[in-house]
């Protein structure tokens, strides 16, 4: 005898706020998780990096060494360093456990806007308004970094970054992925200035978003356009975009106060989380489970789904 199969579960969404933590850094510029969702990064425009643990909204540290607002960071994949990125062209890497400087890296014409590690953790590339991307070998104490990527005609806006890959959003309108393995650039013409860009879990799509207040997702290979996500206001300032945990769904901030998520294969709007007032600048997804990060003035927000609620339960 057999059974019917179980129907599919709908899907979850961080509909509930479990935590807001007054960052006190001015306006936040970037909020992102560690490599296992256990604690978070705030970039403020008040020259100060925090690493906090949001499910419990603790402050762990706080790191100064940037002459003017932090605009980005991100963990390493054994979590024992950070790197950081100012609106003071430098990028600074970080010991997670003593709080000190262990390197400043120089050489941007203009402020550095974004900046990610390598899967290894050993090399950090960063893009700037110079329209330049750099990548620095944290191993060594040249101060010279190892490779320059100069395609862009206009500031580098977001960057991120998979084994061998490097994917690129530029105000020139252009999403620009760089196979390191095969010495590859592949192009698309967007029009827009692209404000954000990410992989798809699976590795087989990417994500933009634009000033024209549409997110596109791309099919890698071929460039071919699967989708487009429209809703949201993004006309003046930099917002994030991303995926969920399940790549089911993808998410974006927005200049009303609130999240969007849509669809990701029907593309229509699935929820809106109402967050506050001001411009949902930044935003980062839990790498396994339906649990957001938000945010939004001088504020981050943290928000869950029942299963998350649960763990939460569990875990006090």
């Amino acid at each position: 005898m057999t059974f019917p199969a179980p129907r599919p579960r709908l899907p979850q969404f961080p509909n509930e706020q479990f935590r807001k933590l007054e960052c006190k850094q001015g306006a936040v510029r970037a909020v992102r998780f560690n490599v296992d969702g256990n604690y978070c990064l705030t970039c403020g425009s008040d020259k100060t990096l925090k690493l906090w643990n949001p499910h419990r909204g603790t402050l762990l540290k706080t790191y100064t060494g940037h002459g003017y607002e932090v605009l980005d960071a991100a963990g390493s994949c054994d979590n024992s360093q950070i790197c950081s990125c100012s609106g003071d062209k430098t990028i600074i890497l970080w010991d997670v456990a003593t709080g000190q400087l262990v390197r400043k890296y120089r050489g941007h014409g203009g402020k550095v806007n974004c900046v990610q590690f390598n899967e290894e953790s050993t090399v950090i590339i960063s893009g700037s308004i110079d329209s330049l991307i750099r990548c620095w070998d944290c191993r060594s104490r040249k101060p010279e970094p190892i490779q320059i990527l100069d395609e862009a005609k206009d500031g580098i806006s977001s960057v991120k970054v998979s084994d061998h890959e490097i994917l690129s959003g530029s105000v020139d309108g252009r999403v620009r992925r760089y196979d390191l393995r095969m010495g590859q650039l592949f192009a698309d013409f967007i029009g827009s200035p692209i404000t954000s860009v990410c992989f798809s879990r699976d590795g087989q799509c990417t994500l933009s978003s634009s000033l024209d207040s549409t997110l596109r997702l791309l099919d890698k290979e071929t460039g071919e356009l699967l989708g487009q996500y429209t809703g949201h206001k993004s006309e003046q300032y930099k917002l994030d975009c991303c995926f969920n945990e399940s790549d089911t769904h993808v998410v974006s901030g927005s200049e009303d106060g609130q999240v969007y998520f849509w669809d990701l294969v029907e593309g229509s709007q699935a929820a809106t989380l109402n967050v506050g007032k001001g411009v949902v600048q930044s935003l980062n997804y839990h790498p396994t489970h339906s649990c957001l990060l938000v945010a939004t003035e001088g504020t981050v927000q943290l928000w869950g789904d029942q299963t998350y609620a649960a763990e939460m339960q569990t875990a006090t």
